[in-house]
């Protein structure tokens, strides 16, 4: 359907956002835009006059709004990036695009039909929102919970649901001695999550799969490393993360220049993504991503990819999760700064030994010369480490 009205949804329960999605599926409804409702009211403010939806739907009652715009054709689905700062933005995907992606998914993880799935991350994001399509496609049960480890394995029971988890939401279940086996497929993404944290989950009995995929790919759309069927993956001679396939969105809503920007087609008419990611593909095909272009360390003219360090600081014992950033330096312009959680605040690891790790792996400008102790991370909405707090001075070692 062709410009049907955009509907921003706020606070629905689980049930009623799965049947208004549903209905944006089969064009029976409108287009959705998920909204987180804890989005403070100047962000909310901003948000619903930059992709201009038709009305603002809550648990209240359907709001009409001031000088709605068409959504794109075949729309379904309007996602807001996330991130607390700067103009929103908005990815527009298709019926077409989210079902194939639900689909692939469940084929991928070997889901049977009527299988349950947990979901336990916020639906006004494309991860949690996924939960809810792969449970509409097989035609299995939504079990809800929170994101805390005590409400996910109640609200798991003994349905062996497959679920999605950040990292961080990993690592607490772990921290909590939980049997992973309790859970189907465990799909983790979101973030980077550690060789350490993964062998770990799966000495716990866990079905561990890693996801690679943003808003713009309908969530994850690289299992392992593997594209799902119909995804194809390469990258630019810079090394940028390029994706392909019927998971590509239709575009940035209302703003064409950026569409342009970031989607580009071959000669034959195939689409491509730039990513903002950068990667390598090896010779069989799988992903590696390496980390965000954007978040490139600059220190004494090296450049540092963050995620590679923070890889090898996962390694090494003592640190339950670390990032790295990089932050003003009179000297190096800026300084790679690690900001670790500690498994054991009362023995915690020095940075001359996080220094010496990474020296071993990777060049030695790459080594952190800034360590700051956290009791535990900040995370956006999304569960995704808070950068921008991280990039912030605190009490640091050097």
């Amino acid at each position: 359907m062709v410009n049907r009205p955009l509907h921003a949804v706020m606070g629905l329960e689980p049930a009623a956002l799965t049947a208004s999605l549903s209905a944006a599926l089969d064009g029976t409804g409108p287009a959705l835009l998920p909204v987180d409702p804890a989005t403070p009211a100047p962000r909310l403010r901003a948000l619903l006059g930059a992709l201009r939806p038709d009305a603002l739907r809550t648990p209240d009652g359907t709001t009409a709004l001031p000088d709605p715009a068409p959504t794109g054709p075949g729309t379904a689905l309007v996602i807001a990036t996330s991130g607390s700062t700067g103009t929103p933005k908005g990815v527009e995907l298709s019926a077409a695009a989210l079902r194939h992606s639900a689909a692939a998914s469940v084929r991928r993880l070997g889901a049977a039909p009527g299988d349950a799935w947990l979901c336990v991350l916020p639906t006004a994001h494309v991860s949690g929102l996924q939960v809810l399509l792969r449970a509409l496609v097989s035609g299995g049960d939504l079990l809800t919970g929170g994101a805390d480890p005590a409400a996910a394995l109640a609200a798991a029971g003994g349905r062996r649901p497959h679920v999605s988890l950040v990292p961080t939401q990993l690592r607490r279940l772990l921290a909590e001695g939980a049997d992973l086996s309790r859970f189907g497929a465990i799909l983790v993404g979101g973030a980077a999550a550690g060789d350490g944290l993964l062998d770990a989950a799966r000495a716990a009995g866990g079905r561990v799969v890693t996801t690679y995929g943003m808003s713009e790919t309908c969530g994850g759309c690289v299992y392992d490393g593997v594209p799902l069927d119909g995804v194809a993956v390469r990258t630019d001679p810079g090394g940028r993360v390029l994706l392909s396939g019927p998971v590509l969105f239709q575009g940035y809503r209302l703003d064409p220049d950026r569409t342009r920007a970031h989607l580009a087609a071959d000669a034959d008419g195939t689409r491509w993504f730039a990513t903002g990611d950068l990667g390598t593909v090896g010779p069989d095909g799988r992903l590696r991503v390496r980390g965000r272009a954007d978040d490139l360390i600059n220190t004494g003219g090296h450049k540092v990819v963050p995620g590679e360090v923070a890889g090898v600081l996962a390694r090494v014992g003592g640190v339950a999760e670390a990032v790295v950033v990089g932050r003003p330096d009179p000297e190096w312009g800026e300084r790679v700064t690690a900001v670790v959680v500690p498994a054991d605040p009362a023995d915690p690891p020095t940075l001359e030994r996080l220094r010496a790790a990474v020296r071993a792996e990777l060049p030695a400008y790459a080594a952190p010369r800034e360590l700051e102790l956290r009791a535990a991370l900040p995370l956006l909405a999304s569960g995704k480490p808070d950068l921008a707090a991280l990039r912030a001075p605190g009490r640091a070692q050097e």
